[in-house]
């Protein structure tokens, strides 16, 4: 029977350090929201929520639809000067009409909560990162709290986005307690997909489609990790077929897998702003 990586049990340990750190350090998070996006609102409001349990002061700013790019970036540019804001993210995705790229370059690199800047990535590709983008680091956290070391291990990731595919490629091939793995980066783009995901002993799916991924791209006793979640007919679905998950040796479930982690590393990265900005010899990242 396959294990279940559920994520709760995880995130809750992480959200034990955020709390116990938070006691000790006034900490304070802004999101900015534009528009009326649905999963958005969901998302925004689990991240309100928890930040608040763990005493980190959650600050919103809704804006309308639409709001303009340079009306954003103001508001960015307001929050990068104002010193009692720990950290800031800008709640993904945004309005078709606002620029994305000029919005997460705008956020001051110490102040990136997310990990998206630029500069960050750009750490991050060096080895020489204090934080990382939050789902990311919470798949690195789930495997290793599971005992499954990526090191030797071939991975292969479906789906190469910014905001996991290309950051966990980065994480899980440097030479780190996290690391040390060999990792296919795979795409919409990649010819016979599953001939590289057969070979695979991690397989993380990323792709962003309901139930794409099916049992034939996995060989038996791998593990999958599902990031995708959408709603279908009132319930909640990841990336991967269920028959795909039956054939694997251990999987992470939708909803309870990869969800919890992406917001108790968030709460954490706001930790590590901290304590970075408090000193210059704060440690790279590490688990």
């Amino acid at each position: 029977m396959s294990q279940v990586l559920r994520g709760t049990p995880v995130a809750q340990k992480i959200l034990a350090e955020v709390r116990q750190y938070a006691q000790a350090h006034p900490l304070r998070l802004d999101i900015i929201l534009v528009g009326h996006h649905e999963a958005s609102h969901i998302y925004v409001s689990h991240k309100l929520r928890q930040a608040e349990k763990v005493g980190i002061k959650a600050v919103l700013h809704h804006l309308p639809e639409k709001t303009t790019t340079a009306e954003v970036v103001s508001l960015i540019q307001h929050l990068n000067e104002t010193p009692e804001v720990t950290g800031m993210i800008v709640q993904l995705p945004l309005p078709a009409h606002i620029s994305e790229q000029a919005v997460l370059d705008a956020i001051a690199p110490s102040k990136d909560a997310d990990a998206l800047h630029p500069q960050n990535l750009g750490l991050l590709a060096q080895g020489r990162a204090r934080w990382a983008p939050a789902t990311p680091w919470g798949i690195v956290e789930l495997l290793l709290h599971y005992d499954i070391s990526p090191a030797g291990k071939h991975v292969a990731i479906v789906g190469r986005g910014r905001l996991v595919g290309t950051p966990l490629t980065l994480l899980l091939s440097r030479p780190a307690a996290y690391g040390n793995a060999t990792v296919t980066l795979c795409h919409t783009y990649t010819r016979n997909l599953y001939a590289y995901t057969r070979e695979a002993d991690i397989v993380v799916v990323a792709i962003g489609r309901p139930q794409w991924f099916g049992a034939e791209g996995i060989k038996p006793g791998a593990v999958i990790i599902d990031v995708g979640i959408h709603r279908e007919g009132g319930h909640l679905i990841g990336d991967v077929q269920k028959e795909a998950l039956e054939k694997a040796g251990a999987y992470t479930p939708v909803p309870g897998g990869v969800g919890p982690l992406t917001v108790a590393c968030l709460l954490n990265n706001v930790c590590r702003l901290h304590e970075a900005a408090q000193s210059n010899t704060a440690g790279l990242l590490s688990r």
